[in-house]
């Protein structure tokens, strides 16, 4: 039997997240080595194991994949969370690019100055509420159906979840005008591996901090 896949990343969110997100929800036990120093990330390039020199990095099936959105399609085409079809893989395909845009903006707001996080944390709101989660809810009102495509769960709805909780810590309230999605964060977040996930003690990160930030910039020269 393969060993559990082993991911190498700092000890924080960051693009691997996602990845935590998807392996967990798919009951897949994995293993983290943690880049903990600017000589952690080095030994790693220096071994040649970093395709891009750059990181996240998942040793999975006899492979060092590198990439992050290639390594969350190979999860969850593996796992069977990718569409039963080309048709459902490219609308779960349209789905997931639309919370990587909106996680990617809630992902850097730590890392800008003072002086204008303000105005992009108002910005992420804007769009959250005006040009992401519209979709979704118009999507679960039009099918009628629990998930977002092929009523089963895919690789969609978790990163919808995960996407709905990382702006809910930007704004609590941010699902008040979306009876769907409040009843969809309740579903999935009940599914049996995921509700593990989000228990205290697992392997999922805390919000990025000022102190995370500060170990990032050393680590990646930033």
């Amino acid at each position: 039997m393969a060993g559990k896949p082993k991911l190498h990343y700092t000890k924080g969110r960051g693009k691997m997240e996602s990845i935590r997100w998807l392996l967990a929800a798919a009951g897949v036990e994995f293993e983290e080595e943690f880049i903990e120093t600017k000589e952690d990330l080095e030994k790693l390039r220096n071994d040649g194991v970093l395709m891009f020199q750059q990181v996240p990095m998942v040793e999975i099936d006899g492979m060092k994949m590198v990439q992050t959105r290639a390594i969350l399609s190979y999860i969850a085409a593996k796992y069977n969370l990718y569409g039963k079809d080309l048709k459902e893989r490219a609308w779960i395909d349209m789905y997931v690019e639309g919370t990587t845009d909106l996680m990617g903006m809630i992902m850097y707001l730590p890392f800008q100055p003072a002086d204008t996080k303000e105005k992009n944390l108002a910005l992420i709101i804007e769009r959250a509420t005006t040009r992401y989660f519209p979709v979704y809810e118009k999507a679960l009102k039009d099918h009628g159906q629990d998930y977002l495509v092929g009523n089963k769960l895919s690789w969609a709805d978790i990163h919808l979840l995960e996407a709905i909780l990382m702006t809910e810590e930007c704004k609590p309230d941010v699902l008040s005008a979306f009876p769907l999605l409040q009843a969809f964060k309740g579903r999935i977040s009940n599914i049996p591996t995921i509700k593990k996930f989000l228990q205290p003690g697992s392997q999922r990160k805390p919000p990025t901090d000022e102190k995370f930030v500060a170990i990032v910039r050393k680590i990646f020269n930033i």
